[in-house]
């Protein structure tokens, strides 16, 4: 199963949530897996975008109890770890997307860099490592290159 871990704020302005709705639908379009925080703003929009396609979404919380897991993660990984979590989220896709941010999304760049993973990012943080987008169409352009051109599950 390939995956991509979609990062961003929970408190996400308007174009950053369509944005990681678009590219949520259009992962779930090519059979590929969404793996995130699992909470609000990007997050939600990634999960909700793949979910209308019929794919896959999985969140990492950060409590025990997953309560505040959006509704559109199919699975959700209870870990108890606060913020903590942010390299398990990373760690867990064959990629990574990042949509906006702050600090937590900060946080996520640098693990995925140090476990180096290919990082595109839109309207992210300005790190030497990232490649950067200016588009949500240029997101599923580096994806689609990641995997291969017209890359679909069998």
């Amino acid at each position: 199963m390939r995956i991509v871990s979609v990062i961003g704020s929970s408190n996400s302005n308007e174009e950053e949530y369509e944005t990681a709705y678009f590219v949520g639908r259009e992962l779930a379009k090519r059979g590929i897996a969404v793996v995130c925080g699992g909470r609000t703003g990007v997050m939600e929009a990634v999960c909700k975008g793949a979910k209308e396609e019929g794919g896959f979404t999985i969140g990492i919380m950060p409590s025990y109890e997953g309560q505040e897991a959006n509704l559109y993660v199919d699975i959700k990984i209870n870990t108890g770890m606060g913020w903590n979590r942010n390299p398990i989220v990373v760690a867990s896709g064959d990629m990574v997307v990042a949509i906006g941010g702050h600090w937590g999304t900060l946080s996520e760049i640098a693990y995925a860099l140090i476990l180096g993973k290919f990082v595109v990012g839109f309207k992210t943080h300005d790190i030497e490592g990232i490649e950067k987008v200016n588009s949500p169409d240029e997101i599923i352009g580096k994806v689609e290159e990641f995997y291969g051109s017209g890359y679909k599950l069998p």
